[in-house]
């Protein structure tokens, strides 16, 4: 029997914006209204089929508070790419999603990345054309995503799998 390779991710970007839902779900295929923070860091995994074979995304789960900016850094190492997820209808949390791409370039100088914009449910999405410009900017990949309708959500996975599998 062979084995499967884990690799793991990383889900970054401010508090609220969604990484937690994402997550869910992703691996559990479900959807919370509320929810409490993350505090300091959560996981979990789900085997991903990829045309080389399966994988296990050990999916590392950020928080997004700036009081656990400290504790963080411990956690990235190790991993093999990182979604920086931003709230498609908050301009602050874009703005923030450069300082997170920073604190993880400093950690892993070699780290590939995925922008998401999430929350494309909601009808005051105005953000997205500045996401696809930040994700250019720093070579990434743009993707768009709801954690309430799960649109986009196992291809972003499925994406990153991918992205992860070649790192």
């Amino acid at each position: 029997m062979q084995s499967i390779p884990v690799l793991k991710v990383v889900v970054a970007g401010d508090g609220n914006v969604g990484k937690t839902s994402l997550i869910r779900r992703f691996c559990e295929e479900k959807f919370e209204h509320s929810r409490l923070a993350t505090i300091g860091v959560d996981f979990q995994t789900k085997i991903v089929p990829l045309p080389a074979g399966e994988v296990k995304l050990s999916i590392w789960d950020m928080a997004g508070q700036k009081r656990f900016k400290d504790v963080r850094a411990g956690f990235y190492r190790g991993s093999r790419a990182t979604v920086l997820v931003y709230d498609l209808t908050i301009a602050e949390s874009l703005i923030n999603l450069y300082r997170w791409y920073l604190e993880i370039k400093r950690i892993l100088p070699d780290q590939r990345f995925i922008v998401v914009g999430n929350k494309s449910d909601l009808s005051e999405v105005t953000y997205e054309w500045a996401g696809v410009r930040l994700a250019r900017t720093i070579d990434a990949a743009y993707l768009r995503t709801s954690a309430l309708t799960g649109e986009g959500v196992d291809h972003l996975f499925h994406i990153l799998a991918l992205v992860a599998s070649h790192s």
